[in-house]
């Protein structure tokens, strides 16, 4: 410990969510005295994934009015419960058989974090698994039909093949979808600027002439949180969804790493900074902090555990703004492996391993009868993630957060399963609920301090983030940053590795 008091660090990072470990990893190489630090026993802060026992005592943690960590995970979680079944609790497994991600994102396949971890060799460590089929889930029209799920079509080969869609509508798809390939160049951008702040779904009928249904189906690819996202942002995202199909194999866009989505990647990155020389402590948070007692203007943090290091940086994340952006999770054991849903799209295609649905507004109501006004989104990881045992599965439910919200989701997965039953019906065997908020737009600095926004709640990850990790990763190398390659590394001297994922 008297080594830490002796170092002057040029950075102290505190955390170890997957900015900060994305700083770590882009820092892993620079021959800076770094100590990284987080307040939790665990990595991941917010991106964390959890065993069952791990789970039990984050909700304990979260609940205890008394602990001084409740923002260990960035402060961006609250109300968490955990619900077994009694009748079918038995079903589960040893703890460690789950691994359950608290803000689990798909990963499109042109996303540059894809191109980073590649650029600085920590995408040797990750398996990477395949994002199947969206699906729209569509209530039955009366009592001797069945809920159903259907298959949205995202490539012209997939509208032509789709008995969903009339043929009427599907000439208006296609026409759309053609028109998001360059929908960024002339003379496609004097068609949508006019419209860029209203939302997408106006955009479609307007200029489309798209009905209702098919206008759910383009919205549902967006994975727009209250379905009410703007024609430029829309279109965008619809853009990235369409040309990531096909980039690592046939018949998927997205892709999710193993055993714990982005809570994996986060501990990649720490490894690698580690490798590089980087201190590590879990368990230990800032406790006070003191400026400007020097001519360097260096920082004196008093750590939890009692020791005070000094430092020329410190990087933690900002609190999150007050109700900006609030989601209800629920994550749901099944005991069932659900394998109608992970069948691979196209001929030759990888094996998915994770599925999306979605339930369109208006197609669930609340405990008091009200209609729900907003989509629920339901990512349903098979046992091929790693996250539980063969035979089983894991949804992952996400709406925004407001009166009746939990109710809503614990009919979603009733409705899902009644939806995928067979000759038996699946059932949840396990179920954790939380509250998700959002945080700030964007970093800021005050004196020596850097300070990355909360994370987000969004179901994909956004590449912005990847801006705000290069802000601070220049704030901590300062000149040095001038001329340096980021996240771009040869292979360690000596090392030896498997064949390269991505020729």
């Amino acid at each position: 410990m008297d080594s830490l008091s002796d170092t002057i660090w040029d950075v102290v990072i505190c955390g170890t969510g997957l900015q900060q470990s994305l700083l770590a990893l882009a820092l892993s190489r620079s021959g800076k005295n770094i100590l990284h630090i987080d307040p939790n026993e665990y990595y991941g802060g917010p991106e964390a994934a959890f065993s069952l026992q791990e789970a039990e005592s984050w909700v304990a943690t979260l609940s205890d009015p008394t602990n001084q960590n409740n923002a260990g995970n960035g402060g961006v979680f609250r109300a968490a419960s955990i619900t077994k079944p009694e009748a079918t609790s038995p079903a589960l497994k040893f703890s460690r058989s789950y691994s359950l991600a608290l803000s689990p994102q798909l990963i499109h396949s042109r996303s540059e974090l894809l191109a980073q971890l590649v650029s600085s060799r920590a995408h040797r460590q990750i398996d990477f698994l395949a994002v199947g089929a969206f699906f729209i889930f569509k209530a039955p029209e009366d009592l001797d039909h069945k809920a159903v799920l259907t298959r949205i079509p995202s490539t012209r080969e997939d509208v032509f093949l789709s008995k969903a869609i009339p043929v009427k509508a599907k000439r208006g798809l296609m026409k759309f979808l053609k028109f998001v390939v360059d929908y960024d160049s002339e003379p496609q951008t004097e068609a949508w600027q006019p419209h860029a702040d209203a939302p997408l779904t106006e955009f479609l009928r307007k200029e489309f002439t798209m009905e209702a249904e098919l206008q759910t189906y383009i919205v549902t690819l967006t994975l727009s949180l209250d379905g009410r996202i703007s024609t430029r942002d829309g279109l965008a995202i619809i853009h990235r969804h369409l040309s990531s199909m096909g980039v690592f194999g046939p018949g998927f866009t997205a892709i999710y790493p193993k055993w714990g989505g982005i809570s994996e990647i986060a501990q990649v990155a720490c490894r690698a900074c580690a490798v590089g020389g980087a201190v590590y402590m879990l368990g230990t948070g800032i406790k006070s902090m003191q400026t400007g007692y020097s001519a360097e203007m260096e920082l004196e943090l008093e750590l939890t555990n009692g020791v005070t290091v000094k430092t020329r940086r410190l990087v933690q994340t900002d609190e999150p703004a007050s109700e900006k952006v609030v989601v209800s999770r629920l994550v749901s054991i099944i005991d069932s492996p659900l394998n109608s849903l992970f069948a691979a799209v196209v001929e030759g295609a990888q094996k998915p391993a994770v599925a999306v649905i979605a339930f369109p507004s208006g197609s669930l109501k609340t405990s008091a009868g009200k209609t729900w006004e907003f989509p629920v989104y339901v990512f349903a990881h098979s046992s091929d993630t790693g996250e539980c045992p063969v035979g089983q599965s894991i949804l992952y439910l996400t709406t925004p957060s407001i009166t009746g919200s939990k109710e809503v989701l614990e009919q979603a997965v009733q409705s899902f399963l009644d939806a995928v039953s067979g000759e038996q019906v699946p059932h949840g065997v396990y179920q954790l609920y939380y509250e998700h908020l959002g945080g700030p737009a964007g970093s800021r600095t005050e004196g020596q301090v850097f300070k990355f926004p909360a994370a987000s709640p969004s179901l994909s990850f956004n590449d912005s983030t990847l801006k705000v990790v290069r802000e601070a990763w220049k704030e901590v190398l300062n000149e040095a940053a001038t001329g340096a390659d980021y996240m771009a590394f040869p292979d360690r001297e000596g090392a030896v590795y498997d064949e390269e994922m991505y020729d």
